[in-house]
């Protein structure tokens, strides 16, 4: 049973205020903004209690989406809904972000009038509200094909190597006709996360994908999708019988909606998609990368005692795997390395302009920001750190390294989608695009 639901941007602006029972006063949102940036160092918990009321909430589009109780409800069914809600958003708002919500507040409201009535949860499905939602979505961007900033996200062997903006898969599932949301459109997503641990020594000590296939239909009808996956895809220790790239993973789970029944001989997925998001395949591998992990970090420190404040030279390159092709590069790098307590001032050398790198003392960290990586290249900076009475001891403070990195065009696993096939044929013209993106969750190098 649900008292509220609010939506909150990360400065604690409110977007959207629900009170379905009038049970707790609007002042909750102010105490639960007030619990959460209290909280110092981590990610807050996701149920929090002030008195008699719960407050649980999750992070999405950068964003805090929360729903108040007072009854004693089962939290991983309240995080569900905050879930399902976020993708009904999404599906009929085109995007998650602050912009998004502003501008489409009625339709949000009415969405909540819908899926909840008095507290309780009637309805998430997207092809059911279809039939009850009237209020259009206004577009934060409008979609364009000749908007060239982001292009060669989308694409797939299939379209002939064609290509597709990234916004085009963040419009509205329903709009106004003449629109582009008219478009016959199905967007496949492979998007995997790494968690890596690197040793000093470059040993890899640990190393797990968290994988998902992810699609998103913009098709008013369509009877039966069928995704074909490599014919060397294996789960678990299943031996492999066959002459392509092997690709295993040791668990992998599939949506209800999903058939299997040609699976198990062909590798192929048979799916009635719905319009709108909906992950029709989650996998995981642990301790058994096919490739060694993209990066490699070989840093040295460098101890200078001279002067009044003793200086701590690092250096620190950074190559990106070679075995990655040469039109495949790394997107919005960045590198935390966490220096001693009472670091005064940096100067650096980058090896190329378009790099940045500061000081952050508050977080006792060196942030490295480097916008584009190619694949093969290799780039190093040195650190000149002044440190207020620098020790052996403080030695022990750098490090350990860590990366956030984006990887377009490229799975850790090698799975790859085959082709996708509708049926029945699609009456006028269709598009069918496929991204592949690998992600840092955790990448961690020890020094």
């Amino acid at each position: 049973m649900i008292s509220q639901v609010f939506i909150l941007s990360s400065k604690g602006d409110h977007l959207i205020y629900k009170d379905f029972r009038g049970e707790a006063g609007k002042d909750a949102v102010n105490k639960f903004y007030e619990m959460v940036t209290a909280l110092t160092g981590g990610q807050p918990p996701v149920v929090m209690k002030h008195k008699e009321l719960h407050f649980v909430h999750i992070r999405q589009g950068g964003l805090y989406w929360v729903a108040t109780t007072k009854a004693d409800a089962s939290p991983f069914t309240i995080i569900e809904f905050l879930n399902r809600l976020t993708a009904l958003v999404k599906d009929y708002c085109g995007c998650l972000s602050e912009k998004s919500v502003q501008m489409n507040f009625a339709l949000i409201y009415e969405l909540l009038d819908e899926v909840v009535d008095f507290g309780y949860i009637q309805t998430t499905s997207t092809d059911i509200l279809k039939n009850f939602i009237q209020t259009e979505a206004v577009s934060s961007k409008p979609f364009s094909l000749f908007d060239l900033s982001n292009v060669g996200l989308f694409g797939a062997d299939t379209q002939q190597n064609k290509v597709a903006p990234s916004a085009a898969a963040t419009r509205p599932i329903v709009s106004s006709q003449g629109e582009q949301g008219g478009k016959n459109e199905i967007f496949v997503d492979v998007i995997e996360r790494m968690s890596v641990v690197i040793g000093a020594n470059g040993v890899l000590m640990k190393a797990d994908i968290e994988g998902e296939i992810r699609v998103k239909c913009y098709m008013p009808s369509c009877s039966e999708m069928r995704i074909g996956l490599n014919e060397e895809f294996s789960i678990g220790k299943s031996q492999l019988s066959g002459y392509g790239a092997a690709v295993r993973v040791d668990e992998c789970s599939f949506h209800q909606a999903v058939r299997l029944d040609e699976f198990d001989t062909y590798r192929i997925l048979k799916v009635c998609p719905s319009q709108g998001e909906q992950t029709v395949m989650q996998y995981q591998l642990c301790d058994d990368l096919p490739t060694a992990p993209p990066f490699r970090l070989f840093p040295s420190i460098e101890r200078d005692s001279g002067g009044r404040y003793r200086t701590l030279f690092i250096h620190v390159p950074l190559s990106l795997r070679q075995s990655l092709f040469s039109y495949s590069a790394a997107i919005n790098v960045s590198i935390t390395i966490p220096v001693p307590k009472g670091s005064l001032r940096l100067s650096q050398e980058l090896s190329s302009p378009d790099q940045s790198a500061e000081l952050q003392p508050k977080n006792k960290a060196v942030h490295w920001e480097i916008p584009r990586f190619p694949g093969g290249a290799q780039l190093s900076a040195l650190f000149k750190l002044e440190v207020s009475g620098l020790s052996a001891a403080s030695l022990q403070e750098v490090g350990p390294v860590s990366l956030n990195f984006e990887l377009p065009k490229y799975t850790s696993t090698g799975l790859q989608i085959r082709f996708l096939r509708l049926s029945p044929i699609q009456p006028g013209p269709s598009q069918r695009w496929v991204r592949y993106v690998t992600h840092s969750d955790s990448y961690t190098i020890r020094i």
